[in-house]
Parts: structure tokens; C-alpha cells; sequence
């Protein structure tokens, strides 16, 4: 594949097209056993609370997936993303409801760099809070 979205027609400030990515506890189940992480604080509500959070959270790894769907789908190639890094600044918590939580991420072009990349800084919160921090890709473009 390749780069759908080309250099020259995108600036700093280019915003990608936010999405909302909605997490239930049967995704924390599918994403267990995709991933082998089957860490008790994302599926067991008791021991979530006995080793201090609010609730069952979603995993760090997935909660960063789904951020750089954002990038992915807006650029048409995930070989394209040529770095990706986050900082864990709060997790996303999800209830044991018919709606679980929602991931919600917006995007923008923070600075157009050498070899035809870019750097998107990305945004992600879930129930108003910041879950992602210094989240950014650096995708090249065609």
C-alpha cells in the first residue's frame, strides 16, 4: 500500500478526522486474548478495586491502538506511520453497562518534517479526561 494523503497538500495545522472508539468489557475480553494479556485489573472488577482503580480499565497497549487508528485511516496505509510513542496519563475506565466507555481522538499536523513526513500530535480522552499523553506519529505522505 501507499500513502493516500500527499505532502504538498497538507499543512501544519491540518486537522485529521476525529473518531470515537467505543470499549465494553467483551472488547477487553477479545483484545485478552489477542494480545495474552490477561492482567486480572482488565476483566476482574474485585481485584481492579482492591489494588486501588475506580474500576476495570482498558488495556495501555489497545487504548494506543486505537489512537493511531485516527492516523491510519486518515493517511490509507499503516505502513506509513514511520514512529509512534505515547505517554499513559490516565486509563481509560470501563463500566460494566450496555455502554462501556468510549476512546475519543482527534489529530492534527504539528509540523511538516524532512523525506516527505510529517508529525501528527494526537489528542485522546475518554469521560472528559486526557488518557494519552505526548502522543505523536511521524507518517510519511506520498
Amino acid at each position: 500500500m501507499t500513502a493516500k494523503m500527499s505532502y504538498a497538500d497538507v499543512e501544519v495545522g491540518t486537522e485529521l478526522p476525529a473518531q470515537r472508539f467505543p470499549v465494553t468489557r467483551a472488547t477487553l475480553v477479545q483484545y485478552a486474548g489477542a494480545s495474552g494479556d490477561f492482567n486480572p485489573i482488565h476483566w476482574n472488577e474485585r481485584f481492579a478495586k482492591e489494588v486501588g482503580l475506580p474500576d476495570v480499565i482498558a488495556h495501555g497497549m489497545f487504548t494506543m491502538a486505537e489512537a493511531i487508528r485516527v492516523v491510519t485511516d486518515w493517511v490509507g496505509d499503516p505502513g506509513a506511520v514511520v514512529e509512534y510513542g505515547v505517554r499513559f496519563t490516565r486509563p481509560v475506565v470501563v463500566p460494566d453497562d450496555d455502554k462501556g466507555a468510549v476512546i475519543e481522538v482527534s489529530g492534527k499536523i504539528a509540523a511538516k518534517l524532512d523525506d516527505d513526513t510529517v508529525r501528527v500530535d494526537l489528542t485522546a480522552t475518554s469521560a472528559g479526561q486526557k488518557v494519552l499523553g505526548a502522543s505523536r506519529a511521524v507518517v510519511r505522505l506520498a
